[in-house]
């Protein structure tokens, strides 16, 4: 039995949570959604998937993903909500040893990005927040710091696991990323109707950090891309509505999920060859610009 999620704050707790009610023994394994989509991860009997596409070979899966919604009825739990792991919380609440009550409830203003905007540009006095952004880099190397977090958030008080050297060296590095990130939002950020383009395709290492901060430089865009290259053959777009100007009318996940990704409507990703940027980075930007929602009919 194995617990597969993805490398992101909800993940992460999707993990905790399920080694906890169902006593699964670590290591996680870290799969990225379109990795999940095109099929290239050995799913076996006895797996639970959180946070991810479904796939048949797994016995349970929770996920809360618009763009994922199941066709036929499956084992676990899919429903619209905040977090994935708020659906896993609901599910197993009286089999969890310990009180993850705040816990989820953080996770779910994080992945849902119900924050305020001293939240946005002061994470470093949000504990919550700033753990989340210390899991920044989705590189398989991470794995380590991933399980390591699984581990303190079983077994430690908050003030405890932000008392860790590794999380407190991490979230230094994190403040200090933010302010070069900052930068690089400015250089390579442009707005177009109320569409903010952020593209990194000509930066290497790609710029990372706040993810929230780029509608509190961009006041007038309702809706923000950002492409990039993230690996030799590959190229990535993700969208998400402004959470400080909230006038976006597209459904994001189902948008995206023409695009060879998926996600909420809200915010989504999609991954594909490099060679497809340019048209789908125009067709994407297109649909916004006309901001009419874009739905199942």
């Amino acid at each position: 039995m194995r617990v597969v999620t993805r490398p992101d704050f909800d993940g992460v707790v999707c993990a905790v949570l399920l080694m906890d009610a169902l006593q699964v023994a670590p290591p996680v394994l870290w799969v990225q959604p379109s990795d999940m989509q095109h099929r290239r991860v050995d799913i076996q009997n006895g797996d639970i998937i959180a946070n991810l596409p479904f796939h048949e070979g797994c016995s349970l899966w929770f996920d809360h993903h618009y763009s994922n919604q199941p066709e036929i009825p499956v084992d676990g739990v899919f429903k619209i909500a905040p977090s994935a792991a708020g659906i896993i919380y609901e599910y197993y609440r009286e089999r969890l040893d310990r009180d993850y009550a705040e816990l989820v409830r953080q996770t779910d203003r994080i992945d849902s990005a119900d924050l305020k905007l001293d939240e946005i540009l002061h994470p470093e006095n949000y504990p919550y927040i700033l753990l989340s952004m210390s899991i920044s880099n989705h590189d398989p190397a991470e794995a380590c710091y991933w399980e390591h977090l699984v581990d303190l958030l079983r077994t430690r008080s908050m003030a405890q696991v932000m008392d860790d050297p590794e999380v407190k060296r991490r979230c230094r590095r994190v403040a200090a990323t933010n302010i070069a990130y900052e930068s690089a939002l400015k250089a390579h950020t442009t707005l177009v109707d109320h569409v903010s383009i952020t593209d990194f395709r000509g930066t290497d290492p790609v710029p990372d950090g706040n993810r929230f901060l780029v509608y509190s430089l961009f006041s007038d865009c309702t809706v923000n891309v950002k492409i990039n290259y993230n690996e030799e053959t590959l190229a990535s777009i993700k969208v998400g509505h402004s959470i400080l100007n909230r006038g976006c009318n597209v459904n994001v996940g189902k948008m995206l999920s023409a695009f060879e990704g998926g996600g909420h409507p809200g915010a989504g990703a999609c991954r594909f060859a490099r060679k497809k940027a340019p048209d789908y980075l125009k067709r994407i930007v297109k649909i916004l610009q006309a901001n009419a929602p874009v739905t199942n009919s």
